[in-house]
């Protein structure tokens, strides 16, 4: 802020220069001389914080997704906004939920997701987080040190709203249509002012009905390549999800200037189900349970408080430090019945489990702009130095508790499996970090920041033998931003250390049975000598700003990842156990082409249309699977987003529409292991009516193609192949959003 404040008064000086001048030049020429007035001209001054871009402007990389763009389609999910954010793709069907949210193509935790800069509790599931409650998404591609550094894909910051304008009001009446499900939605946005405190409040809450079909097909050859497996199964199940979320804050200005913050974030979540499936064998042997019949229920709900004080020193100094605590509770309840052949049941399994997780954070953080060397009295030589120098730590105690009960009934023909599981962790993390930046020219700045972070993992329970895992890791990160003299081009390069840290559930060596055991559907299990993936990183991009919005870039990025983790498959006791190995080094490469601009900057007297496209292509390599198609699990080869936006001359009318494609393919994940996903193609369109300064209506229909989407799970060996592939049907939703502001 210091060089734009900078920037800005020299522009007001000049302006004040020239119009100075202008009225003595005027005041000194003769009355003869004076020309005729001229027609008055609307000058419009724009302030730095209207000017400022993060995108263009911060030496760290930085995209904002604004509150605008978030609730352009009224989507009811945060996963459906990001998947239309250029690079970020969403897995699984659309309109699904449970989708995983990734970076450069990379899941399975690569990708850094935190809300208010903290990560989200074990459990809590991101895509319950309603827009209507975000104030923007932050979107960094490169690591700094003041968030933690297991971004080794990226990071994507939700920021929950602050404020709206002082004494407004919000509603918004939502419903959402398809053929197989319904879902209605409320939200209320709220906020006023009075004195030094502000406070503002947001809740929604919705409901979402479903009824689903979903077909897989089991094949399978001997070692001769002969067929000897054919079954197809069809799992049918209906239910009702219902959620809520409300997340009140409250600003105290003090007489000396600090600010006091409090803010709160609630989430409740309920869901249940009846399920049955049907499984017919045309060849081969057929599942331990051709007909499960089950019922299903959980109930989720998560709170987090947080205090935060601002208080503002000499010299432009600044010490903010928060303070927080979180409480998540889960639970979960199973019934199945299982039987073969038409005959009887021999299978009755309850299952009840139980997790909570208690929390406690701090961090703090000091901040002070520094300048070195003055500027000659003449006007030339070298530019004062401007520094922006912060350090600060990040510091929790997490304690997680786990139980699970397994009790199968005696049946006549059954050997009843029964089980009590039960484990305590507790996760303790400290970190400590400092990063400078600063100008080296008016053209050219760079940012660097040195983040050491570790973590303890204790944990005990009734199946295993006591578990400690200590890991730490120092991150040096250097970013820069280099600022062509036409103020139209620029560059950026990042240097990065990150790393991803095995998760709490995936060092615990408990094991989660599967119904029907086989090489595609395993048991599951953690294993407690995991050690943490690290990744060193290059990130290079270039960037053609232009007119007002243009927008071409063009970017590169390389991981060099060490102790890979992947998906290990053994089997013992005469069943199939999945459980995470690390497994060598991995590596991963990608580009990714950016544009957006309004046609008017290419065509002066063409309709007020807003362009955006963006395409990403993505490759990866891990060493210890033979090739081809040896790339990481799940990541996404090739992804692109293309969409434009109509505004009408009034501004009561806005449309727009916006195409995302995801493509998929083959993955070979071991030796005998291989997986294949599909090709995602989502198109959206939207309408917004302006009716009147205090009323919109709000059009939106996504999933026009309704196509389905398909994954397969691949096994093979010395004796033959087995492969399960799984259908999910698309479906095209519309939503009818009512919003009015008083």
């Amino acid at each position: 802020m210091p060089a734009r404040q900078f920037r800005l008064t020299q522009l007001a000086a000049a302006m004040l220069s020239l119009y100075v001048g202008a009225v003595r030049a005027e005041a000194d020429t003769p009355p003869a001389e004076q020309p005729k007035p001229a027609p008055m001209q609307k000058v419009e001054i724009k302030g730095a914080a209207a000017s400022y871009d993060p995108r263009r402007d911060d030496t760290a990389s930085k995209t904002v997704v604004t509150s605008e763009e978030i609730q352009k389609y009224g989507d009811t999910s945060v996963n459906d906004v990001l998947k239309r954010v250029p690079g970020i793709t969403v897995s699984g069907a659309a309109g699904r939920s449970g989708g995983e949210i990734r970076m450069r193509g990379l899941g399975s935790g690569y990708t850094q997701i935190l809300i208010n800069g903290e990560r989200a509790p074990a459990g809590f599931a991101i895509d319950s987080l309603a827009p209507e409650v975000i104030e923007r998404i932050e979107v960094l591609r490169a690591a700094s040190a003041e968030f933690s550094t297991q971004s080794i894909a990226g990071t994507i910051n939700i920021v929950l709203k602050k404020a709206l304008k002082s004494a407004q009001r919000e509603v918004k009446l939502s419903e959402a249509k398809g053929s197989k499900f319904s879902s209605p939605s409320l939200s209320l946005q709220m906020s006023d002012k009075l004195g030094g405190t502000s406070y503002s409040f947001g809740g929604n809450a919705w409901r979402y009905m479903f009824t689903r079909i979903n077909p897989s097909f089991d094949t399978g050859t001997d070692a001769a390549g002969q067929p000897n497996l054919d079954r197809a199964t069809t799992w049918r199940d209906q239910g009702r999800a219902d959620g809520m979320n409300l997340s009140p804050r409250i600003n105290w200005t003090l007489d000396n200037g600090d600010t006091l913050t409090s803010q709160t974030f609630v989430n409740l979540n309920q869901f249940v189900s009846n399920g049955r499936t049907r499984t017919s064998t045309a060849l081969g042997r057929g599942p331990d349970y051709d007909r499960i019949d089950s019922t299903f229920s959980s109930h989720n709900a998560f709170g987090r408080t947080d205090l935060n004080w601002v208080h503002k020193l000499d010299g432009g100094a600044k010490l903010d430090m928060k303070a927080g605590v979180s409480d998540n509770r889960n639970t979960a309840d199973s019934l199945q019945f299982g039987g073969n052949n038409g005959l009887p049941a021999t299978l009755e399994r309850t299952v009840i489990s139980t997790s909570g997780e208690k929390g406690f954070s701090t961090q703090g953080k000091y901040s002070r702009p520094l300048t070195f060397g003055a500027a000659p009295a003449d006007g030339k030589g070298e530019v004062p130095t401007e520094h922006a120098l912060s350090m600060g730590w990040d510091a929790g105690v997490t304690k997680r508790d786990d139980t699970r009960m397994q009790r199968e009934a005696a049946l006549p023909g059954a050997t009843p499996d029964n089980s009590d599981e039960g484990f305590s962790a507790k996760v303790t993390r400290l970190a400590l970090y400092g990063q400078d930046e600063w100008n080296l020219t008016p053209q050219w700045s760079l940012y660097t920041g040195l983040r050491w972070e570790g973590l303890d993992t204790r944990s005990e329970g009734n199946t295993f033998d006591a578990v400690q895992q200590r890991s730490s890791v120092l991150s040096p990160l250097m970013q820069t931003l280099y600022k062509f003299p036409n103020k139209k081009d620029q560059l950026r390069v990042a240097l990065t250390r990150t790393y991803k840290a095995p998760s709490t559930a995936s060092l615990i060596p408990r094991k989660f049975t599967s119904t029907n055991n086989s090489p595609t559907d395993p048991d599951r299990r953690g294993n407690p000598h995991l050690k943490p993936e690290l990744a060193l990183g290059l990130d290079a991009s270039f960037e053609h700003y232009w007119g007002e919005g243009g927008l071409l870039s063009a970017s590169a990025s390389m991981r060099r990842i060490e102790n890979y983790t992947h998906q290990g498959l053994l089997y013992e006791d005469e069943r199939w156990v999945s459980t995470s190995i690390n497994d060598g080094r991995a590596e991963t490469r990608g580009i990714e082409l950016e544009a957006k601009f309004p046609v008017r900057a290419v065509l002066e007297h063409a309709p007020a249309l807003d362009l955006r496209a963006s395409v990403s292509r993505n490759w990866s390599r891990v060493e210890s699977v033979p090739g081809p198609d040896n790339r990481l699990d799940q990541q996404t080869p090739l992804s692109a987003t293309l969409g434009v936006d109509y505004k009408s001359p009034s501004g009561a009318l806005s449309t727009g529409g916006s195409f995302s494609f995801r493509n998929g393919g083959l993955a070979r994940l071991s030796g005998t292991q291989g997986g294949y996903t599909s090709v995602r193609r989502d198109l959206d369109v939207y309408a917004l009516w302006k009716i009147d300064t205090q009323n919109n209506l709000r059009i939106a229909v996504s999933n026009l193609l309704a196509q389905d989407y398909v994954t397969e799970s691949l096994y093979s060996d010395a004796n033959g192949t087995q492969n399960r592939l799984n259908v999910a049907s698309g479906e095209t939703q519309l939503r009818v959003t009512v919003e009015k502001r008083f």
